[in-house]
């Protein structure tokens, strides 16, 4: 069985072909990357592979047997990119894909979800046995902003009370990787969270125990938080969207309490207090 990641230098590729590796023989593994070079200490086969250019797509997946088709980050144009892929995976006789998708994405009220909800369909009418992973929030997308936070003395967002059930990115390589590695998965739709549901309150708690300094959670309108982001030097587009996507928070789209990931990757997903640890 060969087995392709799409997105290979991304992330979350990065994690999974790592973990993966850890479980099948090298050279059933292919990284699928828009910039090969970048893949290639990966220690697997690697071939280019770009959303945007289809003849790209075709070459790549000859000989596939599994694509995991980790979503693209080109936020507005990844519908029709995923269906490049999907429709080269058709061509190539790929037998089975897995996609990367958003927790619960068809009633998610995030600008996120109907890109994904778009290329579930088309998966799911390819022809191709297929499972969904629905994942959640990264725990890193908050962690990221501890160094701003210790700066400024203060933890900035618009979440309000909202619970956020994250987990890291090495988690939910991890059940990518049980997916792909075992049976039993055809024709399922995980939603994927982590275990410990938080606020940005409880997260400003942890980083100020941690740290030794008082770092507050202070929650600000979404149009004010934007309009920081875009002082901070972050375009005004994607400034807008990550204010739009703590605002999402506050209304319950990054809550899960379902246990779903934990239970596919056989242990607890990585508490919040050891990812503050690390970034400290």
């Amino acid at each position: 069985m060969t087995i392709a990641i799409t997105g290979a230098t991304g992330q979350l590729g990065r994690h999974i072909i790592s973990q993966l590796r850890q479980h099948i023989p090298a050279g059933e593994i292919v990284a699928l990357a828009r910039s090969p070079e970048k893949a290639a200490n990966s220690g697997v086969t690697v071939r280019q592979a770009d959303y945007t250019r289809p003849a790209t797509l075709e070459t790549a997946l000859q000989g596939i047997d599994t694509l995991l088709l980790i979503s693209g980050n080109d936020l507005g144009q990844r519908t029709a990119q995923h269906a490049n892929v999907i429709a080269a995976a058709q061509k190539n006789g790929v037998r089975r894909i897995v996609y990367t998708s958003l927790l619960r994405a068809d009633t998610s009220p995030l600008n996120l979800a109907p890109e994904h909800v778009a290329t579930e369909k088309l998966i799911q009418r390819s022809g191709m046995a297929y499972t969904i992973l629905r994942n959640g929030w990264y725990t890193e997308n908050y962690t990221a902003s501890i160094p701003a936070a210790l700066s400024l003395g203060a933890f900035y967002g618009s979440a309000g009370e909202g619970k956020i059930a994250s987990a890291t990115r090495a988690d939910y390589a991890a059940a990518a990787v049980a997916v792909l590695t075992s049976p039993g998965h055809e024709g399922k739709t995980y939603e994927l969270a982590g275990d410990q549901a938080y606020t940005l309150a409880d997260l400003a708690a942890e980083l100020s125990a941690q740290s030794g300094k008082q770092i507050p959670y202070v929650n600000i309108p979404e149009a004010d938080y934007a309009a920081a982001l875009v002082k901070a030097g972050l375009p005004a587009g994607f400034a807008a969207a990550i204010a739009s996507w703590d605002s999402g928070a506050a209304q319950g789209a990054l809550f899960d309490d379902n246990h779903q990931l934990s239970r596919l990757i056989g242990r607890t997903t990585t508490p919040l207090a050891q990812s503050i640890k690390a970034v400290l």
